[in-house]
C-alpha cells in the first residue's frame, strides 16, 4: 500500500499542505501512520477520502456537515441523497434553459410580427421565470435578512464601545432574534427533508429544524416516517406537497 505526506496528499488533491494539516486538525481526515519524528503519512484510502472531502467542499457542504455524514451510521446513503438532490437541481437548471432558448428562438423568428408570436411560448416563458423566482426567492431571503439584522447591530455596538449606551445594542439583540425566527419559519415553509434510511419525504416540526444542527444542504433531523435520526437532505417542497 503507498504511503504519502501531507505534501504529496496536497499535490494529488489540488489543495495547500495547511489545509491537508487543518483538516486533521479538525478531525476529518486523521493521518493512518506517523513516522518516528512525527511526520503524517497517508495511504491510498485516505487519498480517496481527501478527494471525497475536497468534492463535497465543491458542491457546497461545510466541512462541520462533511464530518458529522462521514461519521454517521450511514454516510454512503447520506451522500447520494446530497448528490442525487445536486443532480436534480442542475438538471432542472439545464432543463429551464433549454425550454427558454427553445421559447426565445420562437419569439425571434416572429419579432418582426408582434400577432404572429405563440402565445404558448409567451406562457412558457412566464411561467419557466416563475418557478426559478420562486426557488431563487428563498435563498434571497436569508442573505436580505442577515444583511438588515447585522448592519444596525454594528453601529448599535460602536455605539456601546465607544460612547458607553448599551440599551440600543440589547434591545437590537432581541429584536434581531425575532426577525431570525421569523424568516426561518418563513424559509422551511417550503422546505422538506429526506430520510437516508427509507428515503421518505416529510417536514419536521418547526422547533426541531431550528434548534438542529445542518446547513441549507442536510441537517440532523428525526425522520417522522420511520423514526430513524441523523443527517436528513433538504430538498424543495411547497406547504401542500407533501
Amino acid at each position: 500500500m503507498s504511503k504519502y505526506t501531507t505534501g504529496e496528499m496536497a499535490k494529488l488533491c489540488n489543495v495547500s499542505v495547511r489545509t491537508v494539516q487543518f483538516y486533521d486538525t479538525k478531525g476529518v481526515l486523521h493521518p493512518s501512520n506517523l513516522t518516528e519524528g512525527g511526520r503524517r503519512l497517508y495511504t491510498d484510502d485516505d487519498l480517496m477520502k481527501l478527494r471525497l472531502i475536497c468534492t463535497l467542499k465543491v458542491i457546497g457542504l461545510s466541512l462541520d456537515l462533511i464530518k458529522g455524514i462521514l461519521e454517521s451510521e450511514a454516510p454512503g446513503k447520506v451522500l447520494s441523497l446530497l448528490l442525487d438532490e445536486q443532480m436534480k437541481q442542475l438538471g432542472g437548471e439545464i432543463e429551464e434553459r433549454q425550454s427558454q432558448l427553445e421559447a426565445i428562438k420562437v419569439i425571434k423568428e416572429h419579432v418582426s410580427d408582434m400577432a404572429a408570436i405563440p402565445v404558448k411560448s409567451i406562457i412558457d416563458i412566464e411561467r419557466l421565470m416563475e418557478n426559478n423566482k420562486k426557488v431563487q426567492k428563498r435563498y434571497r431571503k436569508l442573505i436580505a435578512t442577515g444583511i438588515l439584522i447585522t448592519t444596525p447591530q454594528i453601529g448599535f455596538i460602536y455605539l456601546w464601545v465607544t460612547q458607553g449606551v448599551w440599551l440600543p445594542s440589547v434591545l437590537w439583540f432581541v429584536i434581531q432574534n425575532l426577525l431570525g425566527v421569523l424568516v426561518a419559519k418563513l424559509y422551511f415553509k417550503d422546505t422538506a427533508f429526506i430520510c437516508p434510511e427509507c428515503n421518505s419525504v416529510f417536514k419536521p416540526p418547526f422547533k426541531e429544524v431550528i434548534f438542529t444542527s445542518g446547513t441549507t444542504k442536510a441537517r440532523w433531523l428525526t425522520c417522522t416516517k420511520c423514526g430513524h435520526a441523523g443527517y436528513c437532505v433538504e430538498t424543495y417542497a411547497a406547504g401542500d406537497e407533501v
